[in-house]
């Protein structure tokens, strides 16, 4: 298959393979990765956090979200032979080697223990933890309705690792804003599980979006109204100013918006949907800068 994008104009053909493998050339993931982070150290600062911890857990996000896409493709490279939009992917293409991935999977889990060396030995011994979230998640799907409940922990972790590195506690409602933050996952990978669920059945893996079926939006409706309960609670908890919960009134707006759009019997219109959730990160940021910095 021959690309057209960044990573075929901008990088060496060699160098091709293993952007892709660690999707490079997707960064949606990446950035629904890193936003929550962003927000929650805003949140743990009381206000702008120092540049050096935005540094760190940017790099932080795109590594292991590599590592996370690249172990998914090892274990998944005989179920990818099989599907229309995943055959063309590096490993199953034969762009890359088995051997060749593992070596890069290595690479990046030791350029991402270099930046442990950056934070507070409590963080450090969280980031421990994530790795066998990052590595077990692909192999979820093979047993149980809910992987995307794991990917949902490992995509947020770096929410918990924001309220260590920056005050050596992790209090309360910075667990409710990662419990929120995971069942907004579970909710918005749901809606993306529908698109591949004629896929997931005909390869005999499992999603949420099989445990949901036709009840589809009432299940994710119910994680998002969750979700928005809280973060509410949380920033009360946080001492949030009320700019804050007005921004939290506007996240509540994009998840009914999202549900009046969402349709199991439409599972094309999910990518969009898929796709807007960045924005919800980004009014998480801006929540926390609006209850902490903006003047009232």
């Amino acid at each position: 298959m021959r690309h057209d994008d960044w990573v075929a104009r901008w990088l060496p053909a060699a160098w091709g393979p293993y952007a892709r493998l660690c999707r490079l050339d997707r960064p949606v993931g990446t950035w629904l990765t890193l936003l929550p982070a962003l927000a929650a150290l805003v949140q743990a600062a009381d206000g702008w956090p120092t540049v050096w911890r935005v540094v760190i857990f940017s790099l932080g996000a795109l590594l292991m979200r590599g590592v996370g896409c690249t172990f998914n493709d090892i274990f998944d490279r005989d179920f990818d032979r099989r599907v229309e939009r995943t055959r063309f992917r590096p490993l199953t293409s034969g762009q890359l080697t088995l051997r060749a991935a593992l070596w890069f999977a290595a690479a990046q889990m030791l350029v991402s223990a270099s930046l442990l060396l950056a934070i507070n030995a409590y963080s450090r011994w969280l980031a421990l933890a994530l790795v066998p979230l990052v590595v077990i998640y692909p192999l979820c799907k093979r047993f149980t309705y809910w992987p995307q409940a794991v990917l949902g922990m490992a995509f947020n972790w770096g929410m918990l690792m924001a309220w260590t590195d920056t005050r050596d506690i992790l209090p309360w409602y910075g667990v409710a804003m990662w419990v929120g933050a995971v069942l907004w996952q579970i909710g918005y990978d749901a809606v993306y599980a529908y698109i591949d669920l004629r896929d997931d059945r005909m390869l005999g893996l499992k999603s949420v979006a099989m445990r949901f079926g036709d009840r589809g939006r009432a299940w994710i409706g119910g994680f998002y109204a969750v979700t928005a309960a809280l973060w509410t609670t949380a920033g009360w908890g946080m001492g949030m100013d009320w700019p804050y919960y007005v921004v939290m009134a506007i996240i509540a707006g994009h998840f009914v918006w999202q549900m009046t759009v969402f349709d199991v019997r439409h599972p094309e219109r999910g990518l969009r949907i898929f796709r807007s959730n960045m924005q919800v990160g980004v009014l998480l940021i801006v929540a926390g800068l609006a209850g902490t910095v903006l003047p009232v």
